[in-house]
């Protein structure tokens, strides 16, 4: 593992939204969907991810997730990504979202 020093650390904006929208995205090469997340003051930003194993649709939006907000923008098919969701792999490799277990309020930094 590399190390890294605080000032390193700052650059990367992690930031709290909370999903507004999840649709099915077929034209990823891996099950993926399509969110919209609301990050407060910094706006609606759109990200694919390869979430479909342990999530629905349906039960995604409302939940807070933490996210890198600062990436530059990535195609991914015929859509741009926005942002990064960050989450683990769980025994399988599949993404568990890093989620918030309690509400803040979207934008919000991890410090």
């Amino acid at each position: 593992m590399e190390t890294i020093n605080w000032h390193e650390f700052e650059k990367v904006e992690l930031r709290a939204g909370t999903i507004l929208e999840a649709i099915y995205f077929p034209q990823a090469r891996k099950p993926a969907y399509k969110l919209k997340v609301d990050f407060g003051p910094l706006g609606v930003k759109s990200t694919s991810a390869q979430i479909t194993s342990h999530y629905t649709t349906e039960e995604l939006p409302g939940r807070q997730v933490v996210a890198v907000v600062n990436f530059p923008p990535k195609q991914i098919a015929n859509f741009m990504s926005e942002f990064l969701v960050t989450g683990f792999a769980d025994e399988n490799g599949e993404i568990v979202l890093a989620s918030i277990d309690k509400p803040v309020p979207n934008g919000s930094k991890l410090i």
